[in-house]
């Protein structure tokens, strides 16, 4: 006799494979409750669609992982995040930062990303062996938005070892460790310094820009940002801006040496790589689930979420529904294209998508045009323990270089 689905987001069973739990939860509880935490979720791929779209049942405003969902909703809005706003207001502050963002001014910055990619592979060109994430997908995208955001070299990887740091979770525990606090304060305290530099001697960079813009509000009020509100957009930006790609280009790796033959399909035909990176966002999303709150009844299939709590939209469960995928577990980069939420969905789709889809693009070309094989060592493979982030921490490889390139 079966026991009922258990779903802990905190759990060693959660952080090392919950592949298993997701499909029970599809299959057994569409709209699952969990006493422990207090939350509901969502794990087909209708209902996370449908609910990332119905912004005005389910609320952003209280937070958007278990952590601020466990919060005092008034102390959520006072930090005055874009990630943590409902229209109208979240629409007015995204249009502040968008126009960085459209497909035009990404298109623009792809010497800079391929320069900065070059520059942490380009040293690994002659090594029989490295970690993919520690010497590589792990530094090389926080400073591609440090640039753009406008922090000086030499401060930008400390910045990503705060962020892993305050993104980390105990089994069992929701909120950051002391030391994640800590380092979340750091970075905090580093930005809101920062913008003060910036008001007073601009540069042409993403925050200086943000000192001098203005935003109306719903009483008609047009006012600047504040550096507390400039500081969350850059914590904000600079958080997404790293650790998906992170996560993404370790997860190419380890997907790509388990199928063999779907990396030699890009090494011999790199135009497929743009196909490679969606598959590999439906199969391991980085971002595992976002958190809502139900400011209203809301009814699905599998039941009724009541209004009142915290409600998780599981992205890694929806992305591998068999209602809506065939052969959903399979490794496909010639899959057709589909709805993608694996970098959001709605009004809150990731404002740096186009971004990260493209240095993830541009780093699988990279590392496809120099080795012919990247084998995985599975007993170095080290999985990340974070709040609702998923991939590897370690992806320890055997490398063999293309013989065009000595090899």
């Amino acid at each position: 006799m079966n026991t009922a689905v258990e779903f802990d987001p905190f759990s060693d069973t959660y952080f090392e494979d919950p592949t298993e739990v997701y499909r029970r939860l599809r299959d057994e509880a569409p709209v699952y409750f969990n006493e422990r935490y207090g939350f509901y979720a969502l794990s087909r791929f209708a209902d996370v669609v449908a609910a990332h779209r119905d912004w005005r049942g389910l609320s952003s405003e209280h937070g958007v992982d278990l952590s601020s969902l466990s919060k005092d909703p008034d102390l959520i809005r006072s930090l005055g995040m874009i990630i943590m706003m409902d229209p109208p207001e979240h629409d007015r502050y995204r249009a502040l930062v968008s126009r960085v963002f459209t497909p035009r001014a990404v298109t623009a910055l792809e010497p800079m990303i391929r320069e900065v990619i070059s520059g942490f592979l380009d040293p690994l060109n002659d090594c029989d062996e490295f970690d993919v994430v520690r010497d590589f997908s792990a530094p090389f995208p926080i400073e591609v938005i440090s640039r753009m955001l406008g922090v000086p070299e030499g401060e930008r990887q400390k910045l990503r070892e705060n962020l892993d740091l305050s993104l980390h979770r105990e089994p069992g525990e929701m909120d950051p460790t002391p030391e994640g606090v800590a380092a979340m304060l750091e970075n905090a305290v580093y930005f809101y310094e920062l913008i003060q530099e910036k008001r007073a001697n601009p540069a042409d960079d993403m925050l200086s820009r943000l000192t001098q813009v203005t935003v109306e509000h719903t009483d008609g009020q047009q006012t600047g940002l504040s550096n507390e509100e400039i500081a969350g957009f850059a914590s904000l930006l600079g958080g997404a801006g790293a650790e998906t790609v992170t996560k993404l280009v370790g997860n190419a790796v380890y997907l790509f040496d388990r199928h063999p033959a779907q990396w030699e399909a890009v090494v011999q035909g790199p135009e497929r790589i743009p196909s490679a990176v969606e598959e590999i966002l439906r199969l391991l999303p980085p971002s595992q689930y976002q958190g809502r709150f139900s400011v209203e009844d809301r009814t699905y299939e599998g039941g009724t979420i009541p209004g009142g709590h915290p409600v998780l939209l599981i992205t890694g469960a929806a992305t591998r529904d068999p209602r809506a995928f065939e052969r959903p577990d399979e490794f496909d980069i010639d899959r057709p294209p589909s709805v993608s939420i694996a970098l959001g969905h709605g009004v809150h789709s990731c404002l740096g998508a186009a971004l990260a889809r493209m240095e993830s693009r541009i780093a699988i070309e990279e590392l496809a045009a120099r080795w012919k094989r990247l084998d995985v060592d599975h007993s170095g493979l080290r999985r990340v323990h974070m709040s609702n982030v998923a991939g590897y921490a370690n992806v320890p490889v055997r490398a063999e270089r293309h013989r065009s390139r000595g090899g």
